[in-house]
This record gives structure tokens, C-alpha cells and sequence, in this order.
């Protein structure tokens, strides 16, 4: 398949590019159907006079069907899209991509999904879908899942199914949350993880940054301690990587919280902690729950996060990420990750 698609980019160049730009409009309509006309133009960055022309030809291979409501894929518009994927993959060289990021930021495995989810959410939804299925490989047995807030983390939730719960699973929030947006809590998305797989979870009631004083005091509680070490005795963790005054600015952090990562230039954040370029630590908050040095320990350590504007923040925590650890990111993060 390789050596054809070399032969093809050589002598058809055009071939590739038009193959490229229809697998593109499929992935689209199938991700947002039914969608009319102009919402797809406008999310592809077509004019909707070269969108017709493509969509024309679609419906007439019968891959695409057009009613009032709007546009959507035949079932062999679906099948034809699962049959393109790992032909795309190889057309953009994702693959090699993989095996050199992994061998540059020393780490366990590299998975990337096409797109940039910065501009799409469809990638976003991709990034979910490829976490479901690398859980689905590395649970054995029984397992507990500890697993951080944020949106993409939410995608994850999104994007399991019960078959995954033919595992015995138990899902934890890594750390505290309360005064995060309620959706993308730690235990707002171990609750849904636990309920799409038909398992069971543990709530983790406790503040997402705390004095000293009272996380002295919170610690001692039973019911606190005994999800502690539910957390730190954790088969596998699923984890965000954030950009660091975005979290920072999340938190709600003081102003001098703030003077503080931009002087010491800070750009990536994960369980509390925010690293330089250089992946040191400038910043620690005081966090009930999974710490940085908890996850040598662990087998299993899926890291998620895509989007161009999440490479510095990914390359500066994977300097001190433990060996063991997944990364799962998208084409736009990949690509800059590899430039830099």
C-alpha cells in the first residue's frame, strides 16, 4: 500500500489531494448530519459553489443522501469512510509521524488522529474515540481508572461504550474539583464514564486547590483517605494536559499567582503543576488527589490532549512524564510538536 501511495504522490498528485478533500467532506457530513449546504461550507472553509460541485458528485456514487433537513451518509457512504481511514493515514503519513514523536519525547506509545481540534470539534470527538479504544487494549482484569476534568476528557466519557464494562471497572477522580464548571468536574466525567460502561464510581467531593491548613485536615477524613488510596493504587490514569494561564485563569488564581507564570514564562499545566519550556516547575498548587510522582506507579498513563496551541504545553509536560506514558494527540499538535 506504501510504495503505491509514493507512486500515486509522484506521478498523481492531484489524485491524492482531490481523494483528500472528499474524505474530508464525508468525515464532516457524517460528524454533523443533517447538515445543510452552507454550515457545511462554512466548517470546511468552502465556498458553497465548490461544495456543490463535490456534493453532487457524492450523492451520485450514492454515498451522500440531500432531504429537506439536510445533507447525510448513505450506509455506503459510511462504510466507504471506515475503508478510507487507514488509507488517509498512511497518505498523511501519520504513522512515521507516531514512531518519531514517541522516540523523541521518550515515551511509552504515540497515537494521533487526523485534523486539528482547535479548529474543529470533530477531531475533539476523534481524540475521545482513539482514548475508548487504547482503554479498550491496556485494561486486564480488574481495574481502577483515576481520571482528571476538562473538555477533552469529556469527549472520553462521550466516547465509551458498555462493551468496555465487560471489564471489571472502577472510575475515580484523580483530584478535587468543586469550583470547576460542573461539566468538565472530575466527578461529573467518572460519573459518565461509569454509567456509558455499565460500571461502577466513587465520587470525590473536595475543593480543586486548598490551604495547607485544611488539606492537613481533609486528608485525615475517612471517607477522603479511603478514595486517596483508591486513586493512588489506580491500574490506569486518564489525564489533560492544559495550557497554563488558561488553567491558571480556570482556577481563578490570585493576581500574583498569575505575574508569577507569566515571569517564569510557564506553558503547560496537569494535576496542579505548571512547567516552562524547559518542562521545570514554576508553580505548584496544593491538590487533593493524584501528584505528579504518584504516576511512576502507575502501569498505565493516557495522556489526551490535541490542537496546535497545545504543543508547548504537551512538549514541556512530556519532559516529565513517566516513560510509561500514552499520549494520544491530534495531526495540528503532532505536526508542531515535530517542527519544534
Amino acid at each position: 500500500m506504501q510504495s503505491l501511495i509514493d507512486i500515486q504522490k509522484r506521478l498523481l498528485p492531484d489524485l491524492l489531494q482531490i481523494l483528500h478533500k472528499r474524505y474530508s467532506i464525508l468525515r464532516h457530513i457524517g460528524f454533523m448530519q443533517p447538515v445543510g449546504r452552507r454550515s457545511l461550507a462554512s466548517n470546511l472553509g468552502y465556498t458553497e459553489r465548490v461544495l456543490r460541485s463535490e456534493v453532487d458528485f457524492l450523492k451520485e456514487q450514492n454515498l451522500v443522501s440531500i432531504n429537506n433537513v439536510g445533507m447525510s451518509l448513505t450506509l455506503e457512504g459510511k462504510n466507504l469512510l471506515e475503508d478510507l481511514e487507514e488509507m488517509i493515514r498512511e497518505l498523511i503519513g501519520i504513522d512515521v509521524m507516531e514512531l518519531e514523536l514517541k522516540h523523541r519525547l521518550k515515551i511509552r506509545k504515540v497515537v494521533i488522529v487526523p485534523g486539528n481540534s482547535d479548529e474543529s470539534l470533530m477531531v475533539k470527538e476523534d481524540l475521545g474515540k482513539a482514548s475508548a479504544f487504547c482503554m479498550k487494549k491496556y485494561l486486564t482484569g480488574k481495574n481502577i481508572i483515576a481520571v482528571t476534568g476538562g473538555s477533552t476528557m469529556a469527549a472520553i466519557a462521550n466516547a465509551l461504550t458498555p462493551e468496555l464494562g465487560k471489564k471489571e471497572l472502577l472510575f475515580v477522580p484523580a483530584r478535587g474539583g468543586i469550583g470547576e464548571d460542573v461539566h468538565n468536574q472530575a466527578n461529573t466525567i467518572s460519573s459518565i464514564m461509569s454509567k456509558n460502561t455499565g460500571s461502577k464510581h466513587r465520587v470525590f467531593y473536595v475543593p480543586d486547590q486548598v490551604s495547607n491548613e485544611i488539606y492537613q485536615s481533609l486528608i485525615k477524613e475517612p471517607e477522603i483517605h479511603e478514595v486517596l488510596n483508591l486513586i493512588k493504587s489506580a491500574s490506569m490514569v486518564l489525564h489533560g494536559i492544559g495550557d497554563a494561564i488558561t488553567m491558571a485563569e480556570r482556577r481563578k488564581s490570585k493576581p500574583e499567582v498569575m505575574q508569577k507564570l507569566e515571569n517564569q514564562a510557564a506553558v503547560g499545566e496537569a494535576f496542579g503543576y505548571y512547567f516552562n519550556e524547559n518542562g521545570e516547575i514554576v508553580h505548584k498548587v496544593l491538590t487533593i488527589g493524584l501528584q505528579l510522582e504518584d504516576l511512576m506507579q502507575i502501569p498505565n498513563v493516557i495522556a489526551v490532549a490535541g490542537g496546535a496551541s497545545k504543543a508547548k504545553a504537551i512538549k514541556a509536560y512530556m519532559k516529565k512524564a513517566p516513560a510509561s506514558t500514552i499520549l494520544i494527540t491530534d495531526e495540528g499538535a503532532a505536526r508542531k510538536l515535530l517542527k519544534g
